[in-house]
């Protein structure tokens, strides 16, 4: 089992996958929802802060080098798209849009793209961290409650 929770761990944080693809692997296999997700949480949030910190420095040093250039790009746009949409959206409630855009488990707008976003959009720190972090807590919500009554309700048919 503790295999399995280390999975649940890593899947959490892996860009696009995160705690979205996370909890649904954890009911798959029937561990306990709440101890998944907190787990999930975590895994998670810990590249939050270096994403915030970094990522946009790491993202545009590397968007001219050969190799690895177009993938950077990529990134850079994908996160621009994202503060842009934001921020057109939001006006001055830009902490509540970037937890939405976190929370609303929908493809593209995990918390790695939102950190991104804010960085972008140069936002503070903490205002950011707190938003990501309740956007997850609600993705988290959903997904689990998702993931929870409809492997649930297969294993209960099945079974």
């Amino acid at each position: 089992m503790l295999k399995k929770y280390i999975m649940v761990f890593f899947i959490s944080m892996v860009p696009l996958v995160e705690l979205r693809g996370a909890l649904p692997y954890s009911q798959w296999y029937q561990l306990p929802i709440v101890q998944s997700f907190i787990i999930a949480m975590i895994g998670n949030m810990l590249p939050v802060p270096f994403i915030f910190l970094f990522a946009r420095k790491v993202l545009e040093w590397g968007a001219n080098k050969p190799v690895i250039g177009k993938f950077f790009t990529f990134c850079l746009k994908k996160g621009e798209k994202g503060g842009q949409a934001l921020q057109a959206k939001a006006g001055n409630g830009l902490f509540i849009a970037l937890l939405l855009f976190v929370g609303i488990p929908i493809p593209g707008t995990g918390a790695w793209t939102g950190t991104l976003a804010a960085s972008i959009l140069d936002m503070d720190f903490k205002h950011s961290i707190v938003a990501v972090m309740l956007g997850v807590c609600l993705a988290g919500v959903i997904m689990g409650t998702i993931s929870f009554l409809g492997f649930g309700a297969l294993f209960g048919i099945a079974g």
